[in-house]
């Protein structure tokens, strides 16, 4: 059984967004990427489980400031979310919350849930941060993350480890939205087969 879910990477400019996806994707690292335009892609299989696959749609969107207006075009049919900043940089890391709030209002789950975002600190290996870890752990509370963590793309660090959070929680959400259905079908039937009223 394969499992399909497209995850959008949000994020300011040069925060390490492309560099982030190629890594997980393709296990590659190179300093040498053209800033995105617009949108690009990529794809990643998970052997999940001896029955399950799961792919993922990984949609790696511009962090210009002008292109905002289009995103809600590119969060249409997301499953889950990455928001990323540069660790040394506070600026990237407040305007975290201008990207989480412009998913939360553009974007939604089937049951009008909002998206699972993770919170990710880019550049965990660069020795002087601006932000301390008591502050991420509040802000990703205050703004309804579905974790944080520190990660570097260069070294590799929490790569994997944070998107499989990501993903175990899509495939809980599935899972739960799979066994309503299933419920609901059961409900119906008993009801259809109860004997007629006497009455």
């Amino acid at each position: 059984m394969e499992r399909i879910f497209k995850v959008v990477v949000i994020g300011d400019k040069l925060v390490g967004k492309t560099s982030f996806i190629q890594h997980y994707s393709r296990n590659v690292f190179t300093d040498d990427y053209r800033m995105t335009i617009g949108v690009n892609f990529a794809s990643k299989v998970l052997s999940w489980s001896e029955k399950e696959t799961v792919r993922l749609h990984l949609w790696d969107i511009a962090g210009q400031e002008n292109l905002t207006n289009m995103t809600n075009m590119y969060y249409r049919g997301a499953s889950g979310c990455v928001v990323m900043f540069d660790v040394t940089s506070r600026r990237s890391f407040e305007n975290a919350a201008i990207w989480k709030h412009d998913m939360d209002s553009k974007a939604m789950l089937p049951n009008d849930q909002p998206i699972p975002c993770l919170l990710l600190a880019n550049k965990c290996d660069l020795p002087q941060h601006a932000i301390t870890q008591c502050d991420m752990k509040q802000f990703s509370d205050e703004h309804a993350f579905l974790a944080w963590q520190k990660v570097s793309v260069k070294k590799n660090k929490n790569i994997f480890e944070s998107m499989r959070i990501l993903v175990q929680n899509m495939m809980t959400w599935e899972d739960l939205q799979m066994s309503c259905r299933e419920e609901g079908i059961v409900t119906l039937v008993s009801q259809e087969r109860k004997p007629p009223s006497c009455c």
